[in-house]
């Protein structure tokens, strides 16, 4: 029994057989990069953003579908894929160029696209976009947000250049478009509590995210949090408590949230601390361990919605 919605699962529950996503790179940048928030990005965030496994933005989008589906389809036998646009912040672009790049991303095969973006770089002009290309070209749409955590003192401490403020408007505006939404979430971040994490939780819950992406803390090198790191100005919660933070996220969502993940995994030469020096396989096992052993569950805890308070008043005719 899965204790908590697997994304492969819900993926072949939706198209019918296996799906994957293909990492595509386009020539964008981020507020926080250009000079409109800042140069360094946030904190933890190295050169090339999360685009670990991307081709090259000079490679056409047509020519890194195909590369990608050649290296993937003889692996997994997949016959249908989801253009995943991951690199820095997708939207943080003109919005013709954007739509340029999504058109060009519906080729055969390609049954969705995902965007990779920040809460404060969407807007009506962008979502209308997608919406016009969902209808023409017959692709599901996928937003993901970056929020990595509800704190927002916490959001200032690592430079995010944004607070939740943001994210809850990003959120209601999607409302209005046939889009799926799916909100990252770094668990382990210094300055957070178990608190945190249940705010956090409840708050993605609330607003309505369709799925969510949950990671640990990696030292990414020549990064500001690197030179914390090494100076000793930061203190990593153990793989334990990384776990814990994971059965406890898990149990304030809401039960039908997908989890595209719940650990995620970074190149070793490109960091200097990473999922605890251990497989992300092994990680995501014993997450599974204890939610047997602690007999828990996605959604146990999910009570606090739809007025909680008053559900005593509330009899049944």
């Amino acid at each position: 029994m899965e204790r908590y919605n697997v994304y492969s699962s819900y993926l072949k529950a939706t198209y019918g057989e296996k799906v994957y996503k293909l990492p595509i790179s386009i020539p964008d940048t981020c507020p926080n990069r250009d000079g409109t928030l800042g140069v360094r990005g946030c904190v933890y965030c190295g050169s090339i953003g999360a685009g670990y496994e991307n081709l090259p933005a000079s490679v056409t989008i047509q020519e890194q579908i195909e590369q990608n589906i050649a290296h993937i389809q003889p692996k997994y036998k997949a016959k249908k894929f989801i253009a995943y646009f991951q690199n820095f912040t997708n939207t943080y672009l003109p919005p013709e160029t954007f739509r340029d790049y999504l058109i060009q991303a519906c080729q055969p095969d390609i049954v969705g696209i995902a965007v990779a973006t920040r809460p404060d770089c969407i807007n009506k002009v962008y979502l209308d976009y997608m919406a016009e290309i969902k209808e023409r070209y017959g692709v599901d749409i996928l937003v993901e947000f970056g929020l990595q955590t509800a704190n927002y003192k916490t959001l200032q401490k690592i430079n995010r250049g944004h607070t939740l403020a943001e994210y809850i408007d990003a959120m209601m505006m999607m409302r209005e478009y046939p889009f799926r939404t799916c909100t990252h979430v770094i668990l382990d971040l210094p300055w957070d509590t178990m608190g945190d994490v249940v705010e956090t939780a409840k708050i993605i819950s609330a607003l309505g995210s369709d799925e969510v992406k949950l990671h640990a803390l990696y030292v990414i090198k020549n990064t500001v949090l690197a030179d914390w790191y090494h100076q000793g100005n930061i203190a990593l919660v153990s793989v334990e408590e990384y776990v814990d933070r994971v059965v406890t996220f898990l149990e304030y969502s809401r039960p039908d949230i997908v989890f595209q993940r719940l650990i995620g995994r970074a190149p070793k030469e490109a960091t200097e601390f990473a999922n605890w020096g251990m497989g992300w396989w092994k990680i995501r096992d014993m997450i599974d361990a204890a939610l047997l052993q602690k007999d828990t569950w996605q959604g146990k805890k999910c009570d606090y919605l739809g007025g909680k308070a008053v559900r005593k008043f509330m009899t049944k005719d």
